[in-house]
C-alpha cells in the first residue's frame, strides 16, 4: 500500500469547523498542517521606520489563535507546524521532502498571498498537485449572477444582485479525526522568538472588550452577543456607539484570522430569527456581511490596483500627530490613542479618523490604511484597503463628497462627551458637552486649537470663551 502525504496550508482560515481544506474526497494516509509567518509582516511598515507591518495586537491574537487550533488539531490526530519565512518558499521546501501528492489552500484576496500560491503552483514538481478552494466566503463563486470581472460597480448594487438568487450554503462541521502526522518537524517557535513586543503586550485596561484569539473563543463571543446580549434585537440602533462591550457583535477580529466563517455567523443569526423572528437589527447583521464579500470580491478583481498608484507620501507631520493621537481634536485623539493601545476601534471612529486624514489633513490615505494595517488586530487586506478607498473617494463607488464632519460627527455620537473624556483624562474636568469635543474654544490657556480648522467646522463651532464658569455645557453655536 502506498503512502500519501498531503499539506493543509492555513492561511486566514484559523479553523476546524467550515473549513473545506480539512474535508477529502481522497483522504491521504498522512497530513501535515502548516502555517507560516510571512517575513515581510516583520519587516518596517514604512521605509526609514522601524515599525513593523504587523504590530503587537495583530500578532498576539494571531499567536492565541494558532495555539488553540493546534489543541483542535491534536485532539483530532493531527498538530501543527508554524514556520517564520517566505511562505512559497517553505511550502515548497516541505512539499519536496515529504514527497507530498497534494498541498491545499484557501484562496485569498491579497496581492502578496496571491502571488506565494502562484509561486508554489509554478516550482512544484507535476506529481504534487496544488488544490486551491474557497473558504470563509459567504457565498459560492459559481453561484454569483455575474462574472467576476463583471462585479458591479457600486455595493448597494452587488447586495441587490446577490440577494435575489444567492443562497447561503450551510457550514460544515468539524471532522472528528484526521490523518496522522508524518516524518516531520511540528511545533512552532515561541512567541518572544518572533516579536519580543508581541510577547509581553497587553491592552490598556480601559478596552472595551478583552479579545482573545481562537475558534473556542469567537463562538462564545457570538453566541453571548445574540443570545444573552440580545443583541440581533437591537444592532442597527447601537452599531455607531463608542463605549462599551456590546454596542456592535466584536467579531470582526475572528472573521478576519478565519477562527470564525461568514457562514457560521449567517447561520447563528438566522438560528436566532427562527426563535425570536427577524426584524432591522438582526438582518444589519448580515448586511455587514455582505459588505464584507463585497470588498472581497473587488479585491480579487482589482489586484495591485487596490493599492494605488506608484508608493505613498512619505510620512509627514500631519500624518505624525495624527497617529500619536497628538491633532488636538478630542475625538480623532481619543480614537486613535484607542486604536495604538487596544487593536481595535469602533465602526464609526474608523471612518471619522480615516476621513479626518485625507480630507482634513491632507495626507495620503495609503498612508492611513498602512497605520491600521499595523494596529488592528481585525486587519484584513480587503476590507481595509477597499474602505480606506471608499473613504478617500478612488474606489468602487468613487464619490468625492464623502466626507465626514469630524465636529459634527463628535456632537451627534458623543453629545455628553463620554468618549472623549474616557481615553483623555485631561477633558474629565471640562464640563459635559460640546466643550469636550472644542476645549481650545473654552479654556484657551489650557488646550491648544487644534492643528487645522476646517471651514466646514464653522457652523458647529461654540462661543469662544476665556475660562469655564458654568458646569452647564456650551449651547451649539449656527455661526454661518
Amino acid at each position: 500500500m502506498n503512502t500519501t502525504t498531503d499539506i493543509v496550508w492555513l492561511q486566514d482560515d484559523l479553523r476546524i469547523a467550515d473549513n473545506p481544506l480539512f474535508h477529502f474526497t481522497d483522504t491521504p494516509s498522512n497530513l501535515l498542517c502548516l502555517y507560516v509567518v510571512d517575513e515581510k509582516w516583520l519587516a518596517p511598515l514604512i521605509e526609514g521606520e522601524s515599525t513593523p507591518r504587523m504590530g503587537p495586537a495583530r500578532l498576539r491574537f494571531l499567536w492565541q489563535s494558532l495555539m488553540e487550533l493546534r489543541g483542535e488539531l491534536l485532539q483530532r490526530g493531527s498538530d501543527l507546524l508554524v514556520r517564520v519565512g517566505k511562505p512559497s518558499k517553505v511550502v515548497i521546501e516541505l512539499a519536496a521532502s515529504l514527497n507530498a501528492r497534494q498541498v491545499r489552500v484557501a484562496e485569498h484576496p491579497g496581492v502578496e498571498e496571491r502571488a506565494h500560491i502562484q509561486s508554489v503552483i509554478a516550482s512544484l514538481p507535476s506529481e504534487t498537485s496544488v488544490q486551491c478552494m474557497e473558504s470563509g466566503r459567504l457565498f459560492d463563486r459559481q453561484a454569483l449572477p455575474f462574472e467576476q470581472t463583471a462585479l458591479p460597480d457600486s455595493f448597494s448594487a452587488f447586495r441587490r444582485s446577490v440577494e435575489q438568487v444567492c443562497v447561503v450554503p450551510e457550514n460544515r462541521s468539524a471532522p472528528v479525526t484526521l490523518p496522522s502526522w508524518p516524518d516531520a518537524p511540528r511545533g512552532f517557535p515561541p512567541l518572544k522568538a518572533v516579536c519580543e513586543q508581541s510577547a509581553t503586550w497587553q491592552p490598556d485596561n480601559r478596552q472595551g472588550y478583552a479579545y482573545r484569539g481562537g475558534e473556542s473563543e469567537a463562538h462564545a463571543r457570538l453566541h453571548d452577543y445574540l443570545w444573552h446580549q440580545q443583541g440581533a434585537q437591537t444592532y442597527k440602533k447601537t452599531r455607531n456607539g463608542l463605549l462599551g462591550a456590546n454596542f456592535s457583535t466584536r467579531v470582526s477580529p475572528w472573521l478576519a484570522r478565519g477562527c470564525l466563517s461568514a457562514r457560521q455567523v449567517y447561520a447563528a443569526v438566522k438560528a436566532w430569527e427562527e426563535e425570536n423572528g427577524s426584524n432591522e437589527s438582526s438582518y444589519w447583521i448580515t448586511f455587514e456581511l455582505l459588505w464584507r464579500e463585497y470588498f472581497i470580491r473587488a479585491a480579487e478583481l482589482e489586484g495591485a490596483k487596490m493599492f494605488g498608484a506608484g508608493q505613498p507620501d512619505a510620512p509627514c507631520a500631519a500624518f505624525d500627530a495624527w497617529r500619536n493621537a497628538e491633532t488636538g481634536l478630542p475625538f480623532v485623539d481619543a480614537a486613535m490613542l484607542e486604536l495604538s493601545t487596544t487593536g481595535w476601534l469602533s465602526n464609526r471612529a474608523r471612518q471619522n479618523v480615516a476621513s479626518f486624514l485625507v480630507k482634513d489633513l491632507n495626507v495620503d490615505w495609503r498612508l492611513g490604511a498602512l497605520w491600521f494595517e499595523h494596529c488592528l488586530i481585525d486587519y484584513d487586506v480587503a476590507s481595509n484597503w477597499g474602505n480606506w478607498r471608499y473613504i478617500a473617494g478612488v474606489g468602487r463607488d468613487p464619490r468625492q463628497d464623502r466626507y465626514f464632519n469630524v465636529l459634527k460627527q463628535a456632537g451627534h455620537y458623543d453629545p455628553q462627551g463620554l468618549y472623549v473624556a474616557y481615553w483623555l483624562k485631561q477633558l474629565e474636568n471640562v464640563p459635559h458637552g460640546l466643550a469636550r469635543h472644542q476645549p481650545w474654544r473654552v479654556d484657551p490657556l489650557a488646550f491648544k486649537a487644534p492643528c487645522v480648522e476646517p471651514e466646514q467646522w464653522e457652523r458647529w463651532l461654540i462661543p469662544r470663551q476665556e475660562t469655564v464658569t458654568s458646569a452647564e455645557p456650551p449651547k451649539m453655536a449656527l455661526v454661518k
